[in-house]
């Protein structure tokens, strides 16, 4: 089965009902060899493209993973970019914001931690938490000393939603391409995959009481994903929702979805002029001349 990438993309305007989106397809693999092969062969191209990437230095690569609890979104990162030269990469986890945070805009910490040009970063979360578990859990807006006038909860998400809109088109104006995976987890799946925590004492560490507690909310999270995609999925920044129920097969659409926005790019390797190489060839004689040590 081919990857097609737009399969799984939200269209900008598109509103999102969950339901409709399955969390399990069709394995785009045959066995679990055929899955390691195509995974080794979409790490190797995302190597060399990486590569291609840092020696052009044209763009910046932003990866955000969004996911409940146990979707894969470690497991995702760690496989897929497993070929990746750290030197040109960041992964950034962002849990409950600061003292010092809290004190800036809820875009602030994340802006921080954006890629350079020719590098590659990765949010595991990001700045979407704010209309995410923020939205879920009012309550936290209290921590955050707003002015009253802005905790309105009939403007201030779509006012949340038109600030990241218009953070992300700035970055692409600025050469920055963002992909946006949320990996799309069912109740059921989840549930086994906390039991398997649970039951395996090498993956107790994974497993807390607030992941017990937060699924509680699962029908309000749903419902914060669907407004979230719904208002933010455009055609510069958009989000992709992947089915997330095969992990395998979940990290074979992410690599391809990696890959097919490298490819878009039509990068290539900067080009020697005539004065450069002629110094080059200069060096070259100078080195050929050198006699060979003996030793």
């Amino acid at each position: 089965m081919k990857i097609k990438s737009n399969h799984f993309r939200v269209k900008e305007g598109e509103s999102v009902s969950l339901k409709k989106w399955p969390t399990q397809i069709k394995p785009v693999y045959k066995s679990k060899q055929a899955y390691l092969e195509h995974l080794d062969k979409h790490v190797t191209e995302l190597s060399e493209l990486q590569r291609l990437h840092y020696a052009s230095n044209q763009y910046a690569i932003l990866l955000i993973f969004q996911a409940m609890d146990a979707a894969g979104k470690d497991g995702a990162i760690r496989h897929v970019m497993s070929g990746i030269n750290p030197q040109g990469c960041q992964v950034h986890s962002f849990k409950h914001p600061s003292a010092e945070e809290l004190e800036h805009d809820f875009l602030w910490r994340t802006s921080q931690c954006l890629p350079e040009r020719g590098h590659i970063g990765i949010f595991n979360r990001s700045y979407y938490e704010e209309v995410l578990i923020v939205r879920v859990h009012p309550e936290i807006l209290r921590s955050q000393n707003l002015p009253n006038k802005q905790v309105d909860k009939k403007n201030i998400w779509g006012n949340r939603y038109q600030s990241i809109v218009d953070h992300e088109n700035h970055l692409y104006r600025n050469g920055t391409r963002i992909i946006k995976f949320f990996l799309h987890l069912s109740e059921d799946e989840q549930r086994n995959r906390f039991i398997s925590r649970i039951d395996d004492q090498n993956k107790n560490w994974k497993f807390s009481v607030a992941d017990i507690e937060e699924r509680k909310f699962w029908p309000q999270y749903m419902k914060a994903y669907e407004a979230c995609l719904s208002a933010t999925s455009t055609k510069n920044a958009p989000w992709y929702v992947v089915p997330a129920d095969d992990k395998d097969n979940a990290r074979l659409i992410v690599s391809q979805i990696i890959l097919d926005t490298f490819k878009s790019l039509k990068m290539h390797y900067p080009l020697t002029d005539t004065k450069r190489q002629k110094e080059l060839l200069s060096i070259r004689e100078q080195l050929m001349k050198e006699k060979p040590d003996k030793n």
